[in-house]
């Protein structure tokens, strides 16, 4: 193999292992947030040492932000996708359609979601809050680029965001008759209402 081949390969392979340790810290994050998830727990998870994972992000801090930024951004991409396959026409039901099912297909990623929760809960850290809002601001600039003013976009993004809250506590997995919180799922989530994926957990 030639010098050029091997750094290319030794390169593929560090990024390879870098995504293995973002997988595994997205995972370990969702389940127990920023506060309640250590940089041993996330070497757990992703079959390394954790000098290995200190070694490669630095901090707790500098991965969990790295994470959540990572998971936000996914947001931010899907929209871009939408806006850039053609003209998206403001007043169009169907246009408004394709900028809710592109967000709706990341809701099945629920260490996704949780992440982005932890984050956006987590403000009482101040490097965690300003990565939040710089997120959400790259969000929010995203979604005008349809053309909505901003009650449009302030209207779309809290409808994402009460989905966010009721997926987190697992509420469509609920959806009892007579419960007060039926007719809010049913509402919020209509025909996207996803299919339950525990009866009778708790």
């Amino acid at each position: 193999m030639s010098t050029m081949n091997a750094e290319k390969a030794s390169r593929m392979a560090a990024e390879d292992r870098r995504e293995l340790v973002l997988q595994a810290a997205t995972r370990a994050f969702a389940r127990g947030g920023y506060a309640g998830t250590s940089t041993d727990a996330v070497a757990r998870e992703a079959g390394v040492s954790q000098p290995y994972v200190v070694r490669m992000f630095g901090t707790k801090l500098e991965l969990f932000l790295e994470v959540f930024r990572r998971s936000v951004g996914r947001i931010r991409d899907a929209f871009a996708t939408v806006l850039d396959e053609g003209p998206f026409d403001p007043a169009s039901e169907d246009d408004k359609a394709r900028m809710g099912l592109a967000y709706a297909a990341l809701l099945q990623d629920h260490d996704f979601l949780q992440v982005m929760m932890h984050g956006f809960t987590a403000g009482g850290v101040d490097e965690i809050a300003a990565a939040a809002r710089q997120c959400m601001g790259e969000v929010f600039a995203t979604i005008k680029r349809t053309g909505w003013d901003d009650e449009q976009a302030r209207d779309f993004v809290a409808h994402g965001m009460l989905l966010n809250v009721m997926l987190s506590m697992r509420a469509p997995e609920h959806v009892e008759p007579g419960h007060p919180l039926t007719a809010l799922t049913l509402c919020a989530f209509g025909e996207a209402l996803p299919p339950p994926t525990g009866a009778g957990a708790p």
